[in-house]
């Protein structure tokens, strides 16, 4: 198949696929997922194998590194200072249960349930790293679900403002456990029987520390580089080439791209004045990249595996969910915050989504990862279905509990 069909497909196939799943109540994300789970060549077999786990990649590259922009803009420092300790105590605290608790989940009961294609696997080489990956990636939330109930019953209160905060940190949080996840497994999977405390620890920090300085480079430059931009459409052409720069030039470096592209958002936002128009542009084209995106992910569900990706699905959103919940409350706790945040907070922090996806398809594009990867994205893409259709209602019951909701 050509390329340029097979995005057009995507395009398409996932706009009715959301559009469907919007009628019956559903995110738009579960609809786009679906449909590609439908297109992939363990059902329908429209699109084929080579072309998603080759060419069609750009799409996650590109999406990403516009996602890691958008999550780098919103961390305002001003902002920050206002959202105080409490937010950032909690946001650690959560993210740092959800990927201990699905982590050991994974890796104390992953070898019962899994079966790869190697014969007699080496614990560290696959369900260590597996579990190491995983876990990181079960730090993120996804805010658009959270913002619609809240925006849907006009909640307002210390719950509903914190819960906002927490939802804005958490995604900037997982990308930076990401990238040191990744670096952690790829020393495992290498260099396993001879592994150093400067693999395991120093080559994690070079890796961060280049991205940041790439970010920060491509930051600046982008501040000069739109003083040239009259009109928002060319703006959309130098905030979208610069982010598909600073992506190429992480990759040629080895560096974690989105890191990369989170640091130049972070950069934008605090040193140029004017920010604002910066980020809404992308909004221009955020529809047709998360359609296909999504649809993207989608078809690299394989059904051949779903016996064991559908129980690690479910150890993921039950260790993801406890990890969540306890460290809420004991964040909250240890920052002395309201009654009604320690109580409830943890409820609010299920939905997972764009990041969630993103980072497991980066992680099966690396070749270190290729006996791993397929299950782990099929896992992943379970437990976000699952999530994306529980998730509502136990923020909506937090909200309602807290008193901070009203019916619609």
């Amino acid at each position: 198949m050509d390329l340029i069909l097979a995005s057009g497909i995507l395009a398409i196939a996932g706009f009715f696929g959301g559009l469907a799943a919007r009628k019956i109540k559903f995110p738009r994300i579960s609809g786009y997922i679906i449909v590609g789970i439908l297109l992939s060549p363990s059902l329908l077999n429209i699109i084929p194998s080579e072309l998603i786990k080759g060419d069609l990649s750009v799409i996650t590259d590109i999406t990403l590194g516009v996602v890691a922009y958008l999550i780098g803009g919103s961390l305002n420092m001003e902002r920050l200072k206002k959202l105080g300790k409490t937010i950032i105590s909690i946001t650690f605290c959560e993210a740092m249960g959800a990927w201990i608790f699905v982590s050991l989940l994974i890796a104390s009961l992953g070898h019962f349930i899994i079966r790869f294609s190697i014969s007699n696997p080496n614990y560290y080489q696959t369900y260590l790293p597996m579990a190491i990956i995983i876990g990181a990636i079960s730090c993120a939330t996804a805010p658009a679900a959270t913002v619609a109930i809240i925006h849907e019953y006009r909640a307002k209160g210390p719950l509903t403002t914190t819960l906002l905060g927490v939802v804005a940190l958490d995604d900037a949080f997982a990308i930076i456990s990401y990238a040191i996840a990744v670096s952690v497994s790829e020393m495992l999977i290498i260099s396993v029987g001879a592994i150093s405390l400067y693999r395991m620890l120093i080559v994690p920090l070079l890796d961060i520390a280049g991205s940041l300085l790439l970010g920060t480079g491509f930051g600046f430059a982008l501040i000069y580089i739109s003083r040239f931009s009259r009109t928002r459409k060319t703006l959309l052409v130098t905030v979208l080439g610069t982010i598909m720069l600073c992506v190429g030039t992480a990759k040629i470096l080895d560096v974690p791209p989105l890191l990369a592209n989170m640091t130049m958002g972070f950069i934008i936002v605090n040193k140029m004045r004017r920010s604002q128009e910066m980020f809404s542009v992308i909004s221009d084209i955020e529809d047709v990249l998360f359609a296909m995106f999504f649809t993207l992910a989608g078809a690299y569900f394989d059904l051949g595996s779903i016996k064991a990706a559908g129980i690690l699905a479910l150890l993921i959103v039950i260790g993801r969910f406890s990890g969540k919940f306890i460290g809420a409350r004991t964040g909250a706790s240890i920052s002395q915050a309201p009654r009604v945040v320690r109580r409830y907070l943890g409820f609010g922090l299920l939905p997972k989504a764009g990041v969630t996806v993103g980072l497991i398809l980066l992680a099966q594009q690396n070749s270190a990862f290729s006996v791993i990867g397929t299950i782990m994205v099929s896992s992943v893409l379970a437990s976000v279905i699952v999530n994306e259709l529980i998730a509502p209602p136990f923020t909506k019951y937090a909200l309602f509990k807290a008193g901070e909701a009203t019916m619609t």
